[in-house]
């Protein structure tokens, strides 16, 4: 550890408290994506006791920036996401949710207080960085929303450097994993609707049964994986909504299903979808049906640039130890609109750990109704984003 992780990391302990009592308010005030008004006004009212300017950004969101005072033209953007879930928590703490039916159940709350905290470290050190730092307060990331909408408003526009951080239940505290290359998958979600012709069962061949149509279709796509892609690339098809029929003697004159593509490679992203409509069409013809489609892309495949990776590293093996620094963690079906950041702007994503054994709540998968953290992890957080963005900046790393 050199002299400035060193004073970096003296400061983020002297902070503990702090960053784990707005953890804690964010916890007990969820609010899901597009809803977050009350967090956007606290992140406001931390900023504006340290005298950092900030503007809203992306309805909900939060932008700040602060310069160094050091000669230098270097920027690097750091990003929180803060939504919470729909869900209703069942773990019994101290900082419960009070908000019916809205919960932190993926650590949102950590990294909204971290980036805070760690706003706040480089607040009072300015003059030991140059370029600028801009924070990104980012809304809508359960929905694959917010992300995108700062990319188009141009908050990262001449950036030369991104860095985010998410929290891993699977991870244990005090460790960090920052991995070269794809970390999540791309999200698409679709919607498929057979059109077919009602008709009473008794006489089956009077109408055209979109629900045995669409029957088909939900079996013919698994195939689509294990022919049609190379079972050396990580790729999923999943459909878990399927409603149809109004009756039961009548045949289904329509059909619906809902499902998610989860893959690392934009060819393949584009090949499946194309396969799925091809596909679908023939059989729903097959049986004298139509079909058409609806499509989102939720978030692009997150893949982080090898070069950033190995600085952020660097920084981490510093201030944490190489034995508690992770280069190889398995990529995740998962997604994580940070993507579009490293699209924009090259950078890197860090898993926090924030899993601890003698805890069972902090080892649950995230979404679980009864997920908390070892706030621990709230200190390789809050120094993790200073310290790269110091070290960045300054081109120690380099």
């Amino acid at each position: 550890m050199n002299e400035l992780e060193q004073k970096i990391m003296d400061q983020t302990i002297a902070d503990h408290d702090y960053v784990v009592g707005l953890r804690r308010y964010f916890h007990e005030h969820p609010e899901i994506a597009k809803e977050e008004f009350n967090t956007q006004k606290r992140i406001e009212e931390e900023l504006d006791k340290l005298g950092i300017p900030h503007k809203r950004i992306a309805g909900t969101g939060v932008y700040a920036e602060i310069r160094g005072n050091l000669p230098g033209k270097r920027t690097i953007v750091l990003r929180a996401d803060i939504d919470a879930l729909p869900e209703q928590e069942e773990h019994d703490c101290p900082y419960k949710s009070q908000i019916p039916n809205r919960m932190h159940a993926c650590g949102h709350d950590a990294h909204d207080a971290a980036l805070i905290g760690a706003a706040r470290i480089l607040n009072a050190n300015k003059d030991l960085f140059s370029g600028t730092i801009r924070f990104t307060w980012q809304p809508g990331e359960e929905i694959g929303y917010g992300a995108r909408v700062i990319v188009d408003e141009g908050d990262l526009d001449g950036a030369d450097r991104t860095f985010g951080e998410h929290l891993a239940s699977d991870v244990t505290a005090g460790d960090i994993a920052i991995t070269p290359g794809p970390n999540n998958a791309s999200v698409d979600w679709f919607r498929i609707t057979v059109h077919g012709k009602a008709a009473h069962v008794s006489v089956p061949q009077r109408g055209i049964d979109a629900l045995y149509i669409a029957s088909q279709i939900v079996v013919a796509i698994q195939a689509l994986i294990t022919r049609r892609t190379s079972p050396m690339d990580n790729v999923l098809v999943g459909i878990g909504k399927f409603t149809s029929g109004d009756a039961y003697n009548i045949v289904a004159a329509e059909a619906k299903l809902e499902g998610t593509i989860r893959v690392f490679k934009p060819e393949i992203r584009k090949q499946v979808k194309a396969d799925i409509e091809r596909l679908s069409t023939n059989i729903a013809e097959s049986y004298g049906g139509t079909v058409s489609f609806e499509w989102n892309d939720n978030t692009s495949p997150l893949i982080n640039d090898e070069k950033a990776a190995a600085e952020a590293q660097k920084t981490a093996i510093g201030l944490f130890g190489s034995e508690h620094v992770i280069t190889n963690r398995a990529p995740a079906l998962g997604g994580d609109d940070f993507a579009e950041y490293i699209l924009k702007v090259p950078g890197v994503y860090a898993y926090v750990g924030s899993g601890n054994d003698s805890r069972p709540e902090t080892r649950v998968a995230h979404h679980d109704t009864h997920f908390d953290i070892d706030e621990d992890c709230l200190r390789v957080g809050v120094a993790m984003y200073a310290a790269y963005a110091i070290e960045y900046l300054n081109g120690t790393l380099d």
